[in-house]
């Protein structure tokens, strides 16, 4: 993780938060229960899918508590401070289908803001790759 302002064990910190929040809405068990996804999306949450759709907060609360879901691996995540309160999370996401063994592969964004509430994320994009 690498910053513009801030010490190494802080930025470790919110890196780990970070993460955590990322991990947790890639959880099944997490995405079924609203209340656990509304305290993890800021107010004004958007998400452009790797499906090519936009979503807003309501919408994926909406979708993730009916949805079935294929949960990925997170590979190569990064997290930077781009300013204070700010951070930026890249990752890959890898699914593999437990029936037919076929993977799909996207990049995903992040932006998180510290709210009061604690870290909040902002918004997300998820980008289809070979």
């Amino acid at each position: 993780m690498s910053s513009r302002s801030g010490n190494g064990t802080a930025k470790a910190l919110i890196a780990a938060r970070i993460r955590q929040g990322e991990e947790a809405l890639l959880d099944s068990a997490v995405r079924r229960h609203p209340e656990f996804v509304l305290a993890l999306l800021a107010e004004d949450f958007v998400e452009f899918g790797a499906s090519g759709k936009t979503w807003n907060r309501q919408q994926i609360v909406d979708l993730l508590a009916v949805e079935e879901f294929i949960q990925p691996a997170m590979e190569n995540f990064e997290c930077r401070l781009i300013a204070d309160g700010v951070a930026l999370a890249t990752y890959k996401a890898v699914r593999t289908d437990p029936g037919t063994g076929d993977r799909s592969v996207s990049l995903r964004s992040s932006l998180w803001t510290m709210e009061s509430a604690g870290w909040q994320l902002r918004f997300h994009q998820g980008t289809p790759t070979a």
